[in-house]
């Protein structure tokens, strides 16, 4: 619906029309912001494992719907009551929330009583949608507030961050989600002290982003755990002290041992399977933390909370319970001065190609597909 007396904005979107089916670019119409959004010009955008669970639909997400929500774009307009940006700020668009439950006013957004709603219902909070397509019927959208798989995307005042112009803004989009996810385990999440021992399961965006915060924090033993030799040897140059190959260990939760006899303080799950919560409960020290941030409905990962006794605990992480007003700013200060380089995890693709960015991704081919939306002409 186009509110009466605006100026709706046309756009490209990729729009999932089915389970497990392609990505389909076509011609969409966006309303003009609200009051409180934000109109922006995508200039490029990360794919990320959440986009992959909806179109397996593992997240129920209603089809078709237009995903994507790691957004880097450029503002075009502004609502009447949006102060903190104008036409022509560099954006990044991360997750979305209502803003007045105690976890938003608690600094805790990330788990905001209507996380649900904002981020993967596939419309704004009120229920309306403002993206349409001819010949959709009801097309969802408002994807973590974004719905960035296209040329344009309506924000919300609260999920769009300005970021500096010196910054390339092709490679800021994953600060929004899957970097943030990562570094925040560590830095904010966990909040791992100096000295402290440190585990990752899996080598991905995710967890190499967490191994590099690792090093930030001054962690004094960071492990890294994946199957992927070209990973793990990345993770060493990441910052790792230690790689172990599940693939060639027979006894992880004994490898890690091996390295941390009593134990490893803080264990950070980023693969979702079920096994590493088993090994890196088994590895985990007397008041030591298991973080997990991609266990779902369908992984199986089950505990003895017997197992627990000596103090441990388990955490449950969204977004790396950061603040991304606060994040995403302090994440390219690092990057600046060379301490989180995650440019290197980066390999870019035409937003024509976002099949085969997805495929890419699948395989293990790359490590963090980015689409860019520069050769698009809407």
């Amino acid at each position: 619906m186009i509110i009466p007396g605006s100026t709706p904005h046309l756009a490209l979107a990729a729009v999932l029309e089915e389970k497990d089916g392609p990505f389909v670019i076509k011609p969409v119409t966006l309303e003009a912001p609200r009051p409180d959004e934000v109109l922006v010009r995508m200039v490029a955008t990360g794919v990320c494992a959440t986009d992959a669970h909806v179109r397996q639909q593992a997240m129920p997400t209603p089809l078709p719907v237009v995903l994507g929500h790691e957004g880097a774009g450029v503002v075009e307009r502004v609502g009447a009551s949006v102060t903190h940006l104008q036409p022509g700020d560099h954006v990044v668009l991360s997750y979305h929330s209502c803003g007045h439950c105690k976890p938003c006013l608690s600094s805790h957004a990330a788990y905001c009583d209507k996380v649900w709603e904002a981020n993967f219902a596939g419309a704004r909070l009120d229920g309306s949608v403002g993206v349409s397509a001819e010949g959709e019927g009801r097309l969802h959208a408002h994807f973590f507030g974004q719905s960035s798989f296209a040329t344009r995307a309506l924000a919300h005042q609260r999920n769009a961050f300005k970021v500096p112009k010196d910054v390339p803004l092709e490679i800021l989009g994953p600060l929004g989600c899957g970097f943030q996810t990562g570094a925040g385990a560590i830095l904010k999440a966990m909040q791992v002290p100096v000295g402290a021992s440190v585990a990752v399961f899996g080598a991905g965006a995710v967890g190499l982003a967490a191994i590099m915060a690792a090093k930030i924090a001054d962690a004094a033993s960071i492990i890294a755990i994946d199957i992927n030799p070209e990973r793990l040897s990345l993770a060493l140059e990441l910052g790792a002290t230690h790689v172990v190959n599940a693939r060639e260990t027979s006894n992880v939760a004994a490898a890690l041992r091996g390295i941390e006899a009593r134990g490893v303080e803080f264990v950070l799950d980023t693969s979702g399977r079920k096994e590493n919560l088993n090994a890196g409960i088994a590895a985990l020290a007397p008041m030591g933390r298991f973080g997990f941030v991609a266990f779902n409905d369908h992984a199986g990962a089950v505990l003895d909370a017997a197992r627990l006794t000596v103090g441990q605990t388990l955490q449950g992480i969204i977004q790396g319970d950061a603040t991304s007003a606060l994040m995403i700013p302090e994440l390219i200060g690092l990057y600046r001065n060379g301490r989180f380089p995650f440019d290197r995890l980066i390999r870019f693709y035409p937003f024509a190609d976002i099949n085969q960015a997805f495929d890419d991704v699948a395989k293990g081919r790359v490590i963090k597909a980015v689409l860019r939306f520069d050769a698009v002409a809407v």
